[in-house]
């Protein structure tokens, strides 16, 4: 039989020094978005004392950007696809440029506000279209997956970073430093992305349907609101409409995708084999990063009475491993692992952590620091090979669009886990504190804290109430992660036997792409 050399498919190109230069270009926006969500942990006293805001606008300031950031994640990924990733990303970063520099000179909390607002928005164009370029630039899966890993290992670090930066920099500067650090990285961006980044774009992406934007945010933002408000209010009956609401609102979401003749989310991303157990799994890493950290921060704070800048520099240890647990597993995919026993491993890794966590006592700084660490590597390698396993699955030109899901993902899978854990925890600590204690002790340790003068004993029993809490929330997060390193094993064993025909080949005639 002779076999036709024309029906072979040519390898992939490999990336050169061009695109690993632009991969570092891209890290920078990306370590600042991340960052930019912690950045005002140690910045707020500052800014407290200069703009003097209300506890309702102290809150908006921290929050704004999250929701806005997940609100219009959806949007901007499918706006990508239609009008080129490169363009979209340096727009967000021009917009995200200005705005820091807005907010780093704010003289009064309403323009505050409203440049974290912006700031979310441009958040929102840079995170999906960092992801999507790695699409288009890193063709041959061993590279992708490498630099994959290294987007992941940067998003989760920029979180931890994000607190210490700002403490330091309030520590010497004023409180507007935290923004103009972004800066430098904007400028270099807009300077660098027009040289090293290629345009891609859908080249047939239908009208862009408008009702599917506020749609989609009217479905993300009341579940995000009430999930990160409930861990510290409990079940009170305005969050659990907003969930109501927002769930309603997901349905019309879908039923609106479905229907559509141009839909802004394609439902034949989901019949790629592999992209809807990627955005599965990785809600579940999610929940166990976000929901464990609500617990071993006010720990290290609370319990072990540090200051918050002792606190932020304690928690930097754990991020230390995750610099290498991502190409690990990738080195170890493509040594012929299979990567759904690399991904169940990850999850049976981070659910040790949580079985770690819930050994700890009132005094165990070093074991909760080692819980954290081993929680934190066994999320990234669950990460990075989910990430790039959606990537391979989902078609080139709608890239944007998958990689904003498995970010929209990832802010529900932060939020819920706050608040499931968060509410187990909560319960524990307040059966376990002193009847006799006020009542604002049992609602939070801080609370506990700042009437302990008034009760002789108060601050050890909230001390080990709290501790009882993490206690219990850890076991909950284990036996979660434990089924999740299952469901891994069994959904992505058959994904990976036939994970070549998920590549979409990088033809032109599927995707515009140019150079400058």
């Amino acid at each position: 039989m002779t076999t036709n050399p024309t029906s072979t498919t040519p390898p992939p190109t490999r990336a050169g020094r061009r695109e690993w230069t632009a991969l570092g270009v891209l890290m920078l926006p990306l370590l600042l978005v991340s960052m930019d969500v912690s950045v005002l942990y140690f910045a707020i006293p500052s800014i407290s004392a200069d703009l003097e805001p209300s506890g309702t606008q102290q809150l908006w300031i921290f929050d704004i950007y999250a929701f806005v950031l997940a609100g219009l994640l959806m949007t901007m990924g499918s706006l990508g696809d239609r009008i080129g990733h490169r363009r979209l990303l340096l727009i967000g970063a021009a917009a995200f440029g200005t705005a820091s520099l807005v907010a780093a000179y704010a003289d009064s909390v309403e323009t505050l506000i409203a440049a974290r607002a912006v700031l979310g928005i441009g958040g929102a164009t840079l995170m999906p279209s960092t992801m999507a370029m790695l699409r288009t630039m890193f063709t041959d899966p061993a590279q992708r997956a490498k630099a994959v890993g290294a987007w992941s290992g940067v998003m989760t670090a920029g979180i931890a970073l994000g607190s210490v930066m700002s403490g330091v920099l309030v520590e010497y500067f004023w409180w507007g430093s935290v923004f103009l650090v972004n800066l430098p990285a904007m400028a270099l961006l807009l300077v660098l992305g027009p040289l090293l980044l290629p345009e891609s774009r859908n080249p047939e992406p239908g009208r862009f349907d408008w009702l599917s934007v506020p749609l989609s945010m009217a479905a993300v933002l009341p579940v995000i609101y009430g999930l990160k408000e409930l861990p510290s209010e409990g079940w009170n009956v305005r969050y659990v409409v907003s969930i109501t609401v927002g769930l309603l609102f997901a349905a019309l979401f879908v039923h609106r995708q479905r229907t559509a003749s141009a839909p802004m989310i394609s439902p034949t991303l989901f019949r790629g084999r592999g992209f809807a157990p990627s955005v599965a799994l990785n809600l579940v890493s999610a929940f166990g990063v976000m929901g464990s950290a609500y617990f071993t921060t006010q720990y290290i704070q609370s319990v072990l009475d540090k200051s918050a800048l002792e606190a932020a520099l304690w928690a930097l240890l754990p991020s230390v491993p995750i610099g290498v647990a991502a190409p690990i597993a990738t080195q170890l995919v493509h040594k012929g692992v299979g990567r759904a026993h690399v991904v169940a491993t990850g999850f049976g890794i981070a659910a040790s952590g949580f079985g770690l966590l819930a050994l700890a006592g009132t005094d165990s700084m070093v074991l909760v620091l080692v819980a954290c660490a081993v929680l934190a590597v066994g999320c990234v390698v669950v990460m990075s090979q989910i990430m790039d396993l959606a990537l391979s699955s989902a078609p080139v030109e709608r890239a944007g669009t998958a990689s904003s899901l498995m970010e929209t993902g990832t802010e529900f899978g932060g939020a819920l886990g706050m608040a499931v854990l968060g509410s187990i925890g909560t319960a524990i600590y307040s059966r376990e504190v002193p009847a006799s204690a006020p009542d604002v002790a049992h609602e939070t340790l801080g609370g506990a804290l700042a009437v302990a003068d008034q009760v002789p004993g108060l601050a050890a029993a909230a001390r080990q109430a709290f501790t009882s809490g993490m206690q219990g929330a850890a076991i909950a997060g284990a036996v979660l992660l434990a089924g999740a390193a299952v469901l891994a094993a069994v959904t992505l064993r058959r994904v990976e036997t036939r994970e070549p025909a998920c590549e979409t080949p990088d033809e032109p005639s599927e995707l515009s792409t140019s150079g400058v």
